[in-house]
């Protein structure tokens, strides 16, 4: 049997705040350890029928980046149903989240270049 592993290290401050996120993979593209500015992980718990869900930033995450990260998620999200569901409606209100998402940052950089 094959075997791939996926592994996190977060160095945390005295306060417990992730200051500094690594990862690797048995199956990684980039060699060596990566650092990371956010992840987050999804399990299904299967026994309770829920989300057992694991999201972490540094403190240095900017926000326009992890808005981005935001979106990024709802994608890939409507991806995995794409793949494993084909549920047109699920797939349907996912895509028009994303939409909206982008909209809402597209119109707050106008604003922010209107500043400037």
């Amino acid at each position: 049997m094959l075997k791939s592993e996926i592994n996190f290290s977060i160095d945390l401050d005295e306060s417990r705040i992730p200051e500094k996120i690594f990862w690797d993979a048995t199956e990684n593209p980039n060699e060596g350890v990566n650092e990371t500015k956010a992840i987050s992980i999804s399990v299904w718990d299967q026994y309770h029928k829920g989300l057992l869900g694991i999201n972490l930033w540094t403190k240095d995450m900017p926000v326009d980046e992890m808005n981005h990260f935001a979106i990024d998620i709802v994608g890939n999200l409507s991806q995995m149903l794409k793949d494993s569901t084909q549920d047109s409606k699920m797939i349907s209100i996912l895509e028009e989240a994303g939409k909206k998402m982008t909209q809402h940052l597209n119109e707050m950089a106008k604003q922010d270049q209107a500043k400037n």
